[in-house]
């Protein structure tokens, strides 16, 4: 399942990741805090879509990511 950034609202369309509390490998429950975000107005925890192993990071940390793009991959299990 895609990891999304989902609309933030109050026209903020881009977040940087500040941090990944999971590495690839590693399994991830559903509603688990995934990934740390920022942007100008805010910090804010992205939860987990589902339950699985987290296979892929396509946005490392430090890097800004837009509304509607791909932060990661989890394999459900």
């Amino acid at each position: 399942m895609k990891i999304v950034l989902p609309e933030l609202g109050e026209g903020i369309d881009k977040a940087t990741v500040s941090y990944w509390y999971f590495k690839v490998g590693e399994k991830v429950g559903e509603k688990d805090d995934l990934v740390e975000l920022a942007t100008d107005k805010s910090t804010f925890n992205l939860p987990s879509p589902c339950s699985g192993m987290l296979s892929e990071i396509m946005v490392p940390e430090g890097m800004p990511v837009k509304v509607g793009e791909v932060l990661g991959i989890i394999e459900e299990r």
